[in-house]
Formats: C-alpha cells, sequence, structure tokens
C-alpha cells in the first residue's frame, strides 16, 4: 500500500511540473535592423504601424533602452546577455560565439521549443548553438527579392561588391546551409518569408506542452531599399516637403503622447537644407524614404500576421513579446556602379543616407556607428497582458546585455557557470522584469560601449561619450539632457575623471581573443 501512496505521489508531482512548466509564457522577441527611434508610429512616426502600435499602447514603451551601435555586437549582447568585447563578437561576426550561451542553449533548459527566423549575422549555424530550428540570413545582409543568383526572367539582383566579386550570401535552413541561396518561389521576399517560416513553425508545435520562444529577426529596414510596389505607393509624395517638417512633426507627437517629457530637447539637425538640393536630388531622397518606410510598413503587416495566429492558437494572453532595433537608423552609403532600375526594386541597392537617418533617431543626434543617443537608443516595446499596465512607459536605463537576465528571470531557466566543458562569462545584464510590472528601479551597474570610433559609459545619471579615441570627452546628465545638448565636461572634472576611470577599468578586464 505504502509504495501505491508513493507512486502515487511521484505521478502527481511530476504531473505539477509539466502543468507548471506549461504554465510559463511563451516569448516572442522581435528585432527590426538599422531601424531608427522615431520610425514607428507609437515613437511619433508617420509610417502606417498598427500592429507594433498595438503591442506599445497595450503594453510598455521603454524610452532608455540601449544597443552597441552596430548591428553583430548589438545581436552578440542579445543573444548571449554579455558585451560583444565578452564573446569575441566586437569586431567581427566571422568568429565561434566564445565563453558564452545562446538564449536558445539557456531557455532549453525549462523545457522551451526553441525556433529562431531571420538574420543571425555570425558565423555559426543557430541550430548548432541551441535553436530546434533556424530559417534565414547567415550575414548580414543581402537582396530582399532574391538573395541568390540571377532566375529566368527577372534582372540580375542588385549584390554589394565589385562587378567582378559580388558578395555571396549565406543562408540556412535548419541543418543546411546554402551559398548561395536562390529561392525557387517568384514571390520571395525576406520579410515575408521569415515570417512565413515562423508561422509554419506555430502551427506544427501548437500540440506540444511546452512553451516556445521565438526570436523573430527581420532584415528591414537595413539597406538595400526594396519592397513591394503597393506598400511603396502608400508613401509616394508623403516626404515631398523634406526633412525638417518631418523631423519637427514626429518631436510634437512624441510630446503630445507623452513618450518624451520637455526635456527632450530637439537636437540640432545635421542633415542639409531641403531648398539646397536639385529637382533631382529631392526627388531621389524622396524616393528613398518612401521605400524606407514601405519596408517598415511591411514588417508592420507580417508581425500582425504572427499575432492573428498566436489569436488562432490561443497563445494571445500568454505571450510575452518584445520589439526592438538593433541599432539607430544607418548614415552608411553603399554604391553599387552597376546596378539599374528603380529605387525600390530587385536591380537596384539603395542606402537611406545620412540626411533621412537623422530624422529617423528624433530626437537625439547622429545615427548608427556613433555612440550618442541617435546611434545607441533603441525603441523597446514589451506586451504581456495581465503582466505590464497598458500604455505604460519606463525611463529604466537598459541594454541588450539585460533580455538573457530578463527570460532567466522570468523561466526560473539555469544559466550556467560552464557549457560544454568552457568558461562561460557570467550574466553582464539585469532583468528588466521589475521595470515591466512598473517598478522604479536603479541601474547597478554602469553601461559601456565600444564600437569603431565610438566610446561611452554611462553611470546614472551621467553619460561620458566621444567619437574618437583622441577626441575630448564630452559629459551629459541625461535626466536633464536626454538629448545630450549641453556639454558639461569643463564643469565637471571629477565626474569625467570618474566616468573614464570605470571605463578604462572594464577595457582592461575584458578577455583577449
Amino acid at each position: 500500500m505504502v509504495k501505491y501512496v508513493w507512486v502515487l505521489l511521484f505521478i502527481l508531482f511530476f504531473s505539477s511540473c509539466e502543468t507548471e512548466k506549461a504554465r510559463l509564457p511563451n516569448i516572442i522577441l522581435i528585432s527590426a535592423d538599422d531601424l531608427g527611434w522615431s520610425d514607428l508610429g507609437c515613437y511619433g512616426s508617420e509610417i502606417h504601424t498598427p500592429n507594433i502600435d498595438k503591442l506599445g499602447e497595450g503594453g510598455m514603451r521603454f524610452t532608455r533602452f540601449h544597443n552597441t551601435s552596430k548591428c553583430f555586437p548589438s545581436r552578440a549582447c542579445l543573444l548571449t546577455g554579455v558585451y560583444a568585447q565578452q564573446c569575441n563578437y566586437h569586431q567581427t561576426h566571422v568568429n565561434p560565439i566564445t565563453h558564452a550561451v545562446t538564449l536558445g542553449e539557456v531557455l532549453r533548459t525549462a523545457g522551451y521549443r526553441t525556433l529562431w527566423s531571420g538574420k543571425h549575422h555570425g558565423l555559426e549555424n543557430p541550430v548548432f548553438r541551441g535553436f530546434d530550428r533556424y530559417f534565414g540570413l547567415k550575414d548580414g545582409a543581402c537582396n530582399y527579392f532574391n538573395p541568390g543568383n540571377q532566375r529566368p526572367g527577372e534582372g540580375v539582383p542588385a549584390r554589394k561588391g565589385k562587378p567582378e566579386n559580388k558578395t555571396v550570401r549565406s543562408w540556412c535552413i535548419d541543418s543546411v546551409m546554402y551559398n548561395p541561396y536562390t529561392p525557387e518561389d517568384k514571390d520571395f521576399y525576406t520579410t515575408d518569408f521569415f515570417t512565413n517560416y515562423a508561422l509554419r513553425w506555430l502551427e506544427e508545435y501548437k500540440g506540444e506542452n511546452k512553451p516556445f520562444f521565438l526570436y523573430l529577426a527581420y532584415t528591414a529596414p537595413h539597406d538595400p531599399l526594396m519592397a513591394w510596389p503597393e506598400d511603396i505607393a502608400r508613401y509616394r509624395g508623403m516626404y515631398k516637403e523634406g526633412y525638417e517638417k518631418i523631423r519637427k512633426a514626429r518631436h510634437e507627437k512624441q510630446l503630445s503622447t507623452n513618450l518624451i517629457t520637455e526635456n527632450h530637447l530637439l537636437s540640432s539637425p545635421i542633415y542639409t537644407d531641403w531648398e539646397d538640393l536639385t529637382t533631382e536630388e529631392k526627388t531621389a531622397e524622396m524616393n528613398r524614404m518612401e521605400v524606407y518606410a514601405a519596408m517598415i510598413d511591411r514588417m508592420d503587416q507580417n508581425i500582425g500576421r504572427v499575432l492573428e495566429k498566436l489569436k488562432e492558437t490561443d497563445n494571445l494572453e500568454n505571450t510575452l513579446i518584445l520589439f526592438m532595433s538593433d541599432n539607430g537608423a544607418s548614415a552608411e552609403v553603399v554604391n553599387i556602379v552597376d546596378d539599374y532600375g528603380e529605387t525600390g526594386s530587385l536591380t537596384r541597392w539603395e542606402s537611406l543616407g545620412r540626411n533621412w537617418a537623422n530624422v529617423g533617431n528624433t530626437p537625439f543626434r547622429y545615427y548608427k556607428n556613433y555612440s550618442y543617443e541617435g546611434g545607441i537608443n533603441s525603441p523597446l516595446i514589451a506586451w504581456w497582458p495581465g503582466k505590464i499596465n497598458r500604455g505604460s512607459f519606463s525611463d529604466f536605463p537598459g541594454h541588450f546585455i539585460d533580455i538573457m537576465a530578463t527570460f532567466v528571470d522570468i523561466t526560473g531557466a539555469d544559466y550556467p557557470a560552464e557549457f560544454n566543458g568552457k568558461y562561460v562569462t557570467p550574466m553582464q545584464g539585469q532583468s528588466l522584469l521589475p521595470a515591466m510590472k512598473g517598478e522604479k528601479i536603479p541601474r547597478e551597474k554602469p553601461l559601456f560601449w565600444e564600437w569603431g570610433q565610438g566610446q561611452a559609459v554611462f553611470f546614472d545619471p551621467w553619460k561620458l561619450v566621444r567619437h574618437g579615441a583622441n577626441n575630448p570627452w564630452e559629459l551629459y546628465n541625461l535626466d536633464v539632457d536626454p538629448t545630450e545638448t549641453v556639454n558639461q565636461a569643463f564643469n565637471n572634472p571629477d565626474q569625467v575623471a570618474r566616468l573614464e576611470h570605470l571605463f578604462l577599468s572594464w577595457k582592461s578586464d575584458l578577455p583577449v581573443f
């Protein structure tokens, strides 16, 4: 009799564990690529993003969440919970992830089905780093309509590189890598097909008694600027009055919706005066922004498809969704001499450029590759019905390294000290869960940035920043000057020395790879 009681207790305990595991939230992490801080409707934009706006207005919008200012280091931080300098991703993306574990590897310990569709910008195939399924671009950027070779009946797909040595982009479908990847579907468009695979998996695994983690890593709106004609048509003529009108309208909308405060002064513009452009230049600039807006619009449409699938599979109420961008809008320009055709088409590689990038990062200074807020401040939306207050805001100074700590906090997953017999760098981030609950919490440790010429350190409320190691440091109090308009370095030498010491100490403690 006693034996049967113990068996019954064991069964009840096991069943309760499985039930508790099933109660864990599904998690969807959505990243955009080179999206400016103000490029979403709920962050001030005129671009049509109703589905993302639904998440932002129905959840929490962060105003001081940060990336690294560059695609692949940001994605390394996001994936591992440590700085890119600590996992061998601070200078190039063609190294294996070292001394770190991935979100997939960690969330598996909590029983999650791990799925990844979209951009990686890394060396390793994600299915060998903790993900059950992967579909997407292993590299950094590609042709949206055809990442591979020319197909019958179409023009030559625009690619980076010299005419005699065009760069071939690697693509993975689960464990198989293609180089190049030439889609059979003539209606292929990366944003659509990243979503197609994600929806396919959500349908395939909907009967499982386990939660899922979906990392949906869009390449939009990173160049090349390419979009479906019907999406571009929606924005024809919208940008004919130029940079200043759009930027001021975005700033006014940000203020009117309480996204920002009166302290967020509109930083000095660094775009060209619209009236100094020729008619041809104005037309080219208008076309660039029209296509850029269309790419964001299409991404939003696809996020709407994901929300509809969650509703269809009865997962909408038990899913945490995070949306962010890997850096600020980009001023990088790719010039390819043998491109032809219209902006937005398969045969032409166009870039946004610094003028519209300045608008995209309203109200902040500069853009991608800079450690000023325009380069490193990312929109972050957190949506979780019943857990996060609708229409709330957070000014907690977060960073991509915080995502791992947040997921471990929410799921109880195990973050190891060693993995496959190798040392793992401790988590560097701080859980965002208290902030998501509306708690006012301080940043416990300083935050650091170093990419290209940019360097910065933040320790609430002070930020030390410069562009170029030979240039003097600039100092800003982000509580009263979040758009970095008044340099206080001259009047606060002790604060400069303190933060510089923190930065140099952080650098001296980094591993040597």
